[in-house]
């Protein structure tokens, strides 16, 4: 069964689905986000205070690499005093090809303003006496959808979504908004209704850290400056990113590759395509097929975003499907994160400690939008062919970076590689 026949429901007609994933399209034409955007030069939440220099180089020939993506990534469920945008960097070295270090992935986080302190316990039981009584929890709304008089909005509202889509978890493509002003919080969270269509408008967790030896938040010392951009390879044309949620049709009957046969020794005429398709899988790969499949939908996608929601593996018996996928879950909309730090789950945060969830991946098309005219480029004939075949970002939970306002602080994220397939 495809992970869509569970993940979602097909609308009345029974031919199509949307998921709460949202999808990156390339476009040529420059949209309202002007941050979001593939290839091209990285821009910064602050030009005074570019990323340290060693994050710019590859682990493996200690060389600048390229930016893939550059991604703005406010979260205002999540993180409403964070401004937030993610990278990924690749080099495009053959040479480094299918090596670790060789992509790598960055997090910036800047407050916009300051946490009021937590009241002293003295204060705070005192406090709790003037509380009033909490209302009852209207139950009709609950169970049967009534208007209750106050209303409400789920407190894990997904910032990606319109009011026809889905609940999901907060998703950060947020276009920023005009400099924010300090604001008394609100004890209801934003509704998303009124999201504009806009990639940036569309995109828009935590038990205590483990006794763990974490990296120090800001490295001791001055740091190796940015390297200008003529110390860089020429970089891969930019593309601006327009999005839409995920819709797929009900699959049909499939066909049968070149090249492959099935011996069917038995003559039933009753057969149908549940048979026709088992026996298919049955020589074929059936993750990297689940994962072609799905793709398949809407094949023109570079990007799939879903904050705290779950990667599509291109394989689960290489280093990072083994890592990911958990043979003990039946779910597949079950959530990847450290919980009981397995091994079948990210790597905490080197910084805090804390849980790391899925906020993002990138998938092969984006290898064609990327390389398509481009050959060489001063690295050696096709040096810069890239054998990808699936990008994972997983981020901290508490978007951890400096406390105070208006500093922006950088942390290195996790980015798990799935390479192609060798032949």
């Amino acid at each position: 069964m495809d992970p869509y026949d569970s993940d979602s429901s097909f609308d009345d007609e029974g031919d199509f689905t949307e998921t709460g994933v949202l999808l990156g399209y390339p476009s040529d034409e420059v949209i309202e986000d002007t941050i979001s955007h593939l290839g091209g030069w990285p821009t910064w939440l602050d030009d005074s205070t570019p990323p340290p220099g060693e994050f710019a180089n590859c682990k493996v020939c200690n060389q600048p690499m390229l930016l893939l993506l550059e991604l703005h990534g406010d979260l205002p469920d999540n993180f409403p005093d964070d401004e937030r945008r993610l990278y990924i960097f690749s080099c495009p070295r053959k040479a480094c090809n299918r090596k670790h270090g060789s992509i790598r992935a960055l997090r910036a986080t800047r407050k916009v303003k300051s946490q009021p302190a937590p009241p002293k316990k003295e204060d705070k039981k005192e406090e709790e006496k003037k509380q009033p009584e909490a209302p009852k929890p209207d139950l009709g709304a609950s169970l049967f959808g009534a208007t209750s008089l106050t209303g409400s909005v789920s407190a894990n509202q997904n910032p990606f979504s319109t009011s026809t889509s889905p609940a999901q978890s907060s998703n950060p493509f947020a276009t920023p908004a005009p400099a924010p002003q300090p604001v008394k919080p609100s004890p209801q969270p934003v509704s998303g209704n009124a999201l504009s269509e806009t990639f940036a408008d569309k995109v828009r967790v935590s038990s205590p850290p483990p006794t763990t030896t974490v990296k120090p938040p800001e490295a001791a010392g001055p740091s190796a400056p940015w390297p200008s951009q003529s110390e860089f390879p020429k970089p891969y044309k930019q593309f601006y990113l327009d999005a839409e949620y995920e819709t797929m049709s009900r699959p049909s009957t499939p066909t049968i590759p070149e090249g492959v046969t099935i011996d069917n020794t038995e003559d039933d005429n009753n057969a149908g395509s549940a048979e026709l398709k088992d026996a298919l899988e049955s020589q074929l790969d059936k993750v990297f097929m689940k994962f072609s499949t799905r793709l398949g939908h809407n094949p023109e996608q570079i990007l799939r975003y879903e904050f705290r929601g779950t990667p599509l593996l291109y394989s689960h018996t290489d280093p990072v499907g083994k890592l990911l996928h958990d043979p003990k879950t039946t779910n597949p909309g079950a959530k990847v994160t450290t919980v009981g730090g397995g091994a079948s789950r990210m790597p905490r945060c080197e910084y805090c400690g804390s849980q790391r969830v899925f906020e993002l991946q990138l998938v092969p098309h984006a290898i064609s939008v990327l390389e398509e005219g481009r050959e060489g480029v001063g690295l050696g004939p096709k040096d810069d062919g890239m054998e990808w075949g699936n990008i994972i970002l997983g981020v901290c939970n508490k978007d951890c970076g400096p406390e105070e306002v208006g500093v922006t602080g950088w942390r290195e994220e996790w980015a798990g590689v799935q390479w192609e397939e060798s032949q």
